[in-house]
């Protein structure tokens, strides 16, 4: 299983917050709780979490001290900084934390759990990074020590060869020389999906966003167009905060300020609806298999393309399909 810290000095905050994750992440993760910075890191020390939620404003290591020595022993945690945007300015100290994303309190629960979601995929793609690893270092070792072991038979063997007259050349390596032996390393990127199926952004499609500050023609409405346009074109890729934010030349904490202004959601919720739109689009035409609509829309893993799309319409998507062609 993996852990998850939930760091928070309020302790009504901390309690709803467990409770959350409790109930939806009982049967994979484990939820650890810190009351203040410094607690948090002799916890994330302890446990070994995979997971960070951290407050920003804590007595003593606030989180974004404490998420900067989580960062310095584990480029593989993911943090989630709980905020409010009067806290943005104070925010845009952990640029280099590279956090997962910036929840606004109290955290919205739908919002949340895509985040999780997103947080555990990455902690299950570094374990399977892992296991290559280990694999190709096996392998590696393998190979050197049957390298070693025809390269350098033993002398009594020799002298056994010598005396027969076979002819053959000592240090046969038939079989292993020249052994290419990979070392597992997976990209991090799932990278475009193949096959190109169906196209997003069809002329006339309405823009997601409503009535606000966007419908200004202020800088909201200009980073909403952006923004929109980003998604709807690289949204098959495996793409992050982070990248859309250093594509407008944003911090990522000042523009998840404005992604939220702009969409009333935060950035990893609103690229899994727009996704699961995708998705259940192209699941509509049943001559595409399911597999294939979850990589189309930026899904490598099938497993967590179904847990997506079930949190957010209640079916997987066989299920959805299913329904679908049933009516």
């Amino acid at each position: 299983m993996y852990r998850v810290l939930i760091a928070d000095d309020e302790r009504i905050e901390r309690m709803i917050l467990y409770q959350v994750l409790e109930r939806n992440l009982r049967d994979r993760c484990e939820i650890v709780q810190a009351e203040n910075g410094r607690e948090a890191l002799e916890v994330y020390a302890r446990e070994k979490v995979q997971i960070a939620i951290l407050d920003i404003e804590m007595p003593g290591i606030d989180g974004i001290e404490a998420a900067r020595r989580i960062r310095q022993a584990d480029p593989w945690c993911s943090i989630i900084f709980l905020t409010a945007f009067d806290e943005f300015a104070y925010a845009r100290q952990a640029i280099t934390v590279r956090a997962l994303d910036y929840l606004l309190k109290p955290c919205d629960e739908k919002e949340l759990m895509l985040v999780l979601e997103e947080a555990i995929r990455l902690a299950e793609e570094h374990d399977r990074q892992a296991r290559q690893s280990a694999e190709g270092d096996r392998q590696a070792r393998q190979s050197a020590e049957g390298d070693r072991q025809v390269r350098q038979p033993a002398e009594g063997d020799r002298q056994v060869r010598q005396a027969e007259g076979s002819g053959r050349q000592d240090g046969l390596s038939v079989g292993w020389e020249g052994q290419a032996c990979l070392s597992g390393r997976a990209e991090r990127r799932n990278g475009q999906a193949e096959g190109g199926l169906g196209q997003a952004g069809a002329p006339g499609e309405p823009r997601p966003w409503g009535t606000g500050a966007e419908e200004s023609g202020g800088l909201t409405g200009k980073v909403a167009e952006l923004a929109y346009r980003y998604i709807r074109e690289n949204y098959r890729r495996d793409i992050s905060m982070q990248d859309l934010a250093g594509a407008m030349n944003y911090s990522e904490a000042y523009f998840c300020k404005l992604f939220k202004q702009c969409f009333n959601k935060n950035f990893t919720a609103y690229l899994t609806e727009y996704r699961v739109k995708e998705a259940k689009r192209l699941l509509e035409q049943p001559t595409i298999n399911v597999k294939e609509v979850g990589k189309a829309v930026g899904y490598m893993d099938p497993n967590y393309f179904a847990r997506v799309f079930k949190r957010i319409t209640g079916q997987t998507p066989t299920e959805y399909r299913s329904a679908i062609f049933t009516k």
